[in-house]
C-alpha cells in the first residue's frame, strides 16, 4: 500500500466503505484537516459534514453524522453515527427533515432546542452533500 491510505468507515450499521485512496479529507470538531500517506498518527472527534476520499481517478463524498477518526501513516479509521455516500442521500426526505427541524425550533420554548438544531444541521449538510459534485 506504498503511497496508498486505506479508508474504513464504519457506522453501527455495518461497514461503509474500505478501499485504498491517495487523500482524506474530513470535518473535525476542531475544523477541517487532510490527511496523505505517512500522516502523524492522532486521533479527532468528527462533527457533522463532509468527507472526501479522492484517488487519482475519482473523488467520493459522503456525509458524516458525528464519530471518530483514528489516523494512522497508512490508514484512516473512521467510527461515525451514520455516514451515506453523496449518491445515496435522498435530498427530497432531507429537505422535509430541514422543513420539520425548522418548524419545530420557531417553537422554541415547546421543544429540546439541541435536538432541533442537530437535526437541521444533518438536513443542511446531507442536501450540501448531495448536490456537490466534485470534478474527477
Amino acid at each position: 500500500m506504498e503511497n496508498k491510505l486505506k479508508l474504513e468507515i464504519v457506522t453501527p450499521y455495518g461497514l461503509i466503505f474500505s478501499e485504498e485512496v491517495d487523500e482524506v479529507t474530513a470535518s473535525g470538531s476542531e475544523g477541517e484537516f487532510g490527511v496523505l500517506p505517512g500522516h502523524v498518527p492522532f486521533v479527532t472527534t468528527l462533527k457533522v459534514g463532509m468527507l472526501i476520499a479522492k484517488t487519482a481517478k475519482e473523488s467520493k463524498i459522503f456525509f458524516v453524522n458525528w464519530g471518530y477518526a483514528e489516523i494512522g501513516t497508512d490508514k484512516v479509521l473512521v467510527l461515525a453515527d451514520s455516514a451515506e455516500k453523496s449518491e445515496e442521500i435522498d435530498v427530497e426526505r432531507a429537505k422535509a427533515a430541514m422543513k420539520r427541524a425548522e418548524e419545530r425550533l420557531k417553537k422554541a420554548e415547546e421543544i429540546d432546542f439541541h435536538r432541533a438544531e442537530a437535526s437541521l444541521e444533518r438536513a443542511a449538510a446531507r442536501i450540501q452533500i448531495a448536490q456537490s459534485r466534485i470534478p474527477k
